[in-house]
């Protein structure tokens, strides 16, 4: 008999709490076997593929693509047992049989891998996509379900195990609202168990707000509002009358989620929590370029200018290790790190993302240029994971590639220090005592003062500058 599972999103992780869906991977009627992806989701760091670690036959699917669920929600619910029964029932024909044998790694009813993320331990080769009719199972397998009516989720057979999300009784009563709301006047456009629970805590009939998400989705937000609308009396004996719309609310709102989000929420954090201070210094880069191209003449892969800086900044970070560091206020201490993972900035059409190169200081510049060209291209086809985009504790940024000379650049919380370089562009430069047109670079940093005083800071950037105006200094540190 066939046991149908509940899955829901689980945790991706570094605080992440909800995730876009981008692409289903499967649909209802499909096939899966344990740890087969079956959605592709966006979070505020990457774009991830989710596995299931239940294996049989997908009954519903939770949320359209471009929704936005909580971490928790359901994503989908499996019949788990109903391809052996499909496949024993159909044994007189080879071709059912056949289809039995073949997802036989699906394992009984009670098997999953616990597995939730590709890359962080799943290990079992996704199936084949396959579609099937299951004869009779032991729980209704609708042929679709619109993503608005996803809250009401099946309810569990008899024989599901002791421990399921589908068994609490919160989910019970959440689902017993669902299906009275559907009763009444069809589906309710909410996807978050959190909003039903929110609405019901609060009485609030769902049916008669409107939401403002996707098709009217019906978002937090708008319950919300809502509470506060109820909440607020107006005075006896006057008509409230609405205000003029103010040229904000006439303008364009676009949601700060996803990486936009995360990007808002993190360069807040650091300018709320960091006392930092920039200093800056004009540099002649001509015998730095001219050492790049001397190294890409001599055959082999190719030196990028960015792994020579980078490169430059851990031999500095090597002196001045105060600024590889972080800040623990709770301990009221400064946390030195012995490694140097290097963040570095990339413009990518989902916005601006910062991979990092783990042990950078103990990369050559041809090991740094080829990881830095690894991450890149991930970091503009939409494949980084959410390891190549944590862990950093200093960041390099070359905003020198969108045209400009300068900047203060914005630390990237909770690291305590990022160098910014500016274009590198012929000029007037007074060179062995004579005026000369030269490669000028501009180089930027920025220091959480609680780390260390301008002259550790100074002291940072002098050498820096040193090293790109005569990288023969460099060798000292090799």
């Amino acid at each position: 008999m066939a046991q149908v599972l509940e899955f829901k999103l689980p945790d991706l992780g570094e605080g992440l709490t909800e995730a876009e869906i981008v692409r289903w991977l499967v649909s209802v009627g499909d096939v899966v076997a344990i740890d087969q992806p079956v959605v592709e989701v966006e979070t505020a760091k990457a774009m991830v593929e989710v596995p299931c670690p239940y294996g049989g036959v997908v009954t519903a699917r939770f949320g359209e693509e471009g929704a936005e669920l909580p971490v928790g929600a359901p994503l989908l619910t499996v019949a788990v047992g109903a391809v052996e029964s499909a496949g024993s029932e159909g044994a007189g024909s080879s071709g059912a049989a056949g289809s039995a044998g073949a997802l036989g790694s699906t394992g009984s009813s009670n098997e999953s891998s616990g597995n939730v993320l590709v890359g962080y331990g799943t290990g079992a080769p996704a199936a084949r996509r396959r579609r099937i009719r299951p004869a009779a199972p032991a729980a209704p397998v609708p042929a679709a379900v619109p993503a608005p009516a996803a809250a009401a989720a099946p309810a569990p057979t008899a024989g599901a195990p002791a421990g399921l999300s589908a068994a609490e009784p919160e989910r019970q009563a959440g689902r017993a609202v669902a299906a009275e709301d559907m009763a009444q006047s069809g589906p309710v456009p909410v996807i978050s168990p959190l909003v039903r629970r929110l609405a019901r805590e609060h009485g609030l009939d769902l049916r008669k707000l409107t939401g403002s998400g996707p098709d009217g989705l019906i978002l937090r937000a708008d319950v919300e509002s809502a509470m506060r609308t109820a909440e607020a009396p107006a005075a006896p004996g006057h008509v409230v009358a609405a205000a003029p719309a103010s040229a904000a609310s006439r303008g364009e709102r676009i949601p700060l989620r996803g990486v936009r989000g995360a990007v808002a929420d993190k360069l807040s954090r650091s300018r709320r929590e960091i006392p930092d201070a920039t200093c800056w210094v004009d540099a002649d880069a001509t015998e730095l370029m001219a050492a790049r191209a001397s190294m890409n003449a001599a055959g082999g892969p190719k030196i990028s200018l960015l792994a020579l800086l980078a490169r430059i900044c851990t031999a500095a970070l090597a002196r001045h290790p105060e600024l590889n560091s972080t800040v623990d206020m709770d301990a009221r201490e400064i946390v030195r790190l012995p490694a140097v993972h290097l963040g570095f900035a990339a413009q990518t059409e989902r916005g601006l993302v910062v991979p990092v190169v783990r042990d950078a200081d103990s990369r050559s510049a041809e090991s740094l240029s080829a990881e830095f060209r690894r991450l890149t291209d991930a970091a503009r086809q939409g494949t980084l994971t959410p390891a190549d985009l944590t862990g950093g504790t200093f960041t390099l940024n070359n905003y020198g590639v969108f045209g400009v000379d300068g900047s203060t650049p914005i630390i990237n919380h909770p690291e305590a220090a990022m160098l910014g370089v500016g274009r590198i562009v012929p000029k007037p430069w007074v060179h062995q005592g004579e005026l000369a047109v030269r490669q000028v670079v501009q180089l930027s940093l920025t220091f959480d003062h609680r780390v260390c005083d301008g002259g550790t800071a100074g002291g940072f950037l002098r050498y820096v500058a040193d090293c790109v105006e005569h990288p023969a200094v460099l060798l000292r540190s090799l």
